[in-house]
């Protein structure tokens, strides 16, 4: 099942989506209370919606934390000659990155001029978490979605660590939906791509995970708290525009999308102030 957080007429509704279709669940409240109620889904409404009538948000809003996964795929670990990492490499980025399917990165030219796309499959925790074994990781999970972890690469280098560069405004898109758990029967295999201007950049196979998601999840876990809604993106594969010859940033107009098999497309375009 694929569960979208949307607004409609100024209204914000959680909603199944059905092909072309928007179905609004007979509940008041965002996504996150959706999943901390821990009961099964409520009730539709009777009125269906067209998709193009809808605004899409992103399908979580204001987590307790943003958690992602540096170098974490084998193939983007060979195309930089990194060192394979004995342990996740975590960072953080901030809620006020978050956008929706269709909204807008934007950045100031001023303060980046190096802002990189990076596919990701983000997953979305169900319960409050901690000390998981990895045996019983994937029962923690809510559901899945797409995600671009947007870097500017400037502000990363050179500060030495990842959190400004990565957590400007908009710069975590994520969405459309949420695909439910159950839905997907092996998050190991997964292809992943993203394109920009419909040219793709990065194609690979969530099986190129170093650190596969149960692992994610235990080492996390074992460390802080997870909470229910938390977010962690489980890295990107090769093809970023950093480390191409010669680089490729995001210019003003570009269109990003990533789009993750079995999950769907997130699309995003660009905008300089």
């Amino acid at each position: 099942m694929k569960l979208a957080q949307i607004k409609y007429e100024n209204q914000l509704y959680i909603a199944q989506i059905k092909e072309q279709t928007v179905i609004p669940l007979d509940f008041n409240g965002k996504m996150i209370d959706l999943i901390k109620t821990n009961r099964s889904l409520p009730a539709f409404q009777k009125k269906e919606l067209p998709i193009d009538s809808v605004e899409f948000l992103p399908p979580i809003l204001n987590p307790s934390k943003i958690i992602a996964i540096g170098l974490n795929y084998q193939d983007h670990a060979n195309e930089i000659n990194a060192e394979i990492p004995s342990s996740p490499l975590v960072f953080t980025k901030f809620s006020n990155s978050l956008i929706g399917h269709k909204q807008n990165i934007i950045w100031d030219n001023g303060l980046t001029q190096k802002v990189d796309y990076e596919a990701e499959l983000a997953i979305i925790i169900k319960p409050k978490t901690s000390k998981c074994s990895k045996e019983k990781a994937l029962d923690m999970i809510w559901g899945y979605t797409c995600a671009n972890d947007v870097s500017a690469r400037d502000l990363q280098f050179s500060d030495g660590q990842w959190v400004r560069g990565k957590s400007l405004d908009t710069f975590c898109p994520l969405g459309p939906w949420v695909v439910l758990a159950d839905a997907i029967s092996n998050p190991q295999d997964l292809d992943i791509q993203c394109r920009v201007n419909g040219n793709i950049m990065q194609k690979s196979n969530t099986n190129q995970m170093i650190f596969p998601i149960p692992e994610l999840i235990e080492f996390l876990s074992n460390h802080f708290t997870l909470f229910p809604g938390d977010i962690i993106l489980t890295g990107t594969p090769s093809g970023v525009g950093a480390f191409r010859k010669p680089p490729v940033f995001l210019d003003n107009g570009d269109r990003v999308s990533v789009e993750i098999e079995n999950i769907g497309k997130l699309t995003n375009n660009c905008i300089i102030v």
